[in-house]
């Protein structure tokens, strides 16, 4: 007898935090279908909106959340190990979908009120977004003071809208603003239109900025420019190489130049489908990656003319002269989380890897709607070295013509080394732990 639980308790040595894992999990992973080896439960349900997630060194979550149907959004604290027992409103009255902690401080994006249509709503120019940070006490609910305004004056609309940055160890703050337009086209969202050639738009848009994390009141100016041609690089994070990293969502409507690509309607259509590719980018000063006049074709497997500049699917052109991405991913897919892993409860090959959260697609028909998911994406040297992984998918059965009451959006690591990853649709943070069966 006494063997046996010596040969029992060095099984569970042997694989630390497997067994406890594998016990917290739902016997139905939460609805996920997840990768060989990995199980899952719910950490947090009814966060309407939810999307950042940063961890403190004491255990404390802290959620960026923007609300929706009537629920407010803000910044949450939870805790608890397999489950958030504990859930507080850490800050109130603010909508947010990014936040990170540095240097005693909680930084989160403030966007502004939702734009009003119709009759009675208000005129005037359009609202800013801002980056503010709020002073912590670890294990204390509510913040040590009051907010700090970082960077203020960021356009917020029209296009995409959400300010999510990245703060390296020495402080350096990258600030993303996503372009208003699908490919600088006139007017905008217009089929068939061509583009505005120069862009001044990509002077403003489709821009990574570089702000100091530790001084207040900045704003953006040619002279923080970072990096441009990234459509919207919703996706940012610091490396473990200390340099910064970002995903892009590539841009949409290909399908209907089918003229200028070649094609019939019925396979423009399937080709706008799948391109152009997501793309995972290590961002340097001064770096292009050409959006609006080139885009990644699946095809080609380059980076090609768009059809707004003359491009007809393979030309090349200046386009030979931007930065190409690291690693790419099927088209629409929507990269919206971006998180290198650190610990060791994954397997080693995990560790240093980039975990992406895919948002999904809406404009893949005739195709199903698809990229509800969460990929490891192996790195070495600053280059892909295999395939992708998906982890997690939220959506695996996907009714025709529909999307998903799932969407990811971040993945972030919790002390002990399992997995949160964000749903904004269904307003949940799912546990993922891997327990090797």
């Amino acid at each position: 007898m006494r063997r046996d639980l010596v040969l029992a308790m060095a099984a569970v040595l042997a694989v630390p935090g497997a067994a406890v894992a594998q016990a917290s999990c739902a016997e139905d992973n939460a609805g996920l279908k997840l990768a060989p080896g990995f199980c899952a439960s719910i950490y947090a349900d009814s966060i309407p909106g939810v999307r950042q997630i940063a961890v403190a060194s004491n255990g404390d979550v802290f959620v960026a959340a923007q609300g929706g149907r009537g629920a407010s959004g803000g910044i949450f604290l939870l805790r608890g190990k397999d489950r958030a027992t504990t859930r507080e409103t850490f800050v109130s009255g603010i909508r947010s979908s990014h936040l990170a902690l540095f240097d005693g401080h909680l930084y989160t994006e403030v966007q502004p009120p939702p734009i009003q249509r119709g009759a009675g709503a208000p005129s005037g120019p359009p609202g800013t977004a801002m980056i503010v940070r709020y002073p912590i006490k670890l294990g204390e609910i509510k913040p040590a003071g009051a907010a700090d305004t970082i960077v203020h004056g960021l356009i917020a609309s029209p296009g995409h809208s959400t300010r999510n940055f990245a703060i390296g160890r020495d402080g350096a703050m990258y600030v993303n603003i996503g372009s208003a337009t699908n490919a600088c086209e006139n007017p905008p969202r217009t089929p068939r239109a061509a583009g505005h050639n120069p862009c001044t738009e990509a002077d403003t848009r489709a821009v990574i900025w570089k702000f100091d994390a530790r001084k207040t009141h900045q704003m953006p100016s040619q002279a923080n420019s970072f990096a441009r041609g990234i459509r919207n690089a919703v996706g940012i994070a610091i490396g473990p190489d200390g340099r910064l990293w970002a995903t892009q969502h590539g841009r949409d409507d290909l399908q209907g130049w089918f003229k200028q690509l070649g094609l019939d309607s019925a396979a423009a259509l399937k080709y706008g489908a799948e391109n152009p590719a997501e793309q995972l980018m290590q961002v340097n000063q001064g770096d292009d990656y050409g959006w609006p006049y080139c885009y990644y074709s699946l095809v080609e497997n380059k980076l090609v003319q768009a059809p707004e500049y003359g491009g007809d699917g393979k030309k090349v052109g200046d386009c030979g002269t931007k930065k190409t991405p690291v690693a790419t991913f099927p088209g629409h897919w929507a990269p919206n989380g971006l998180f290198f892993y650190s610990c060791s409860q994954l397997p080693a090959k995990y560790t240093n890897g980039a975990f992406i959260a895919f948002h999904g697609s809406w404009n893949r028909a005739p195709q199903p709607q698809a990229g509800f998911v969460v990929v490891f994406q192996p790195l070495s040297n600053g280059r892909s070295s295999g395939a992708y992984e998906v982890v997690v998918d939220m959506n695996p059965n996907p009714l025709p013509g529909r999307g998903s009451p799932h969407r990811p959006t971040a993945v972030a690591q919790m002390a002990d080394g399992s997995l949160l990853v964000a749903d904004d649709a269904g307003g949940r943070i799912y546990r993922v732990v891997y327990t090797g069966k």
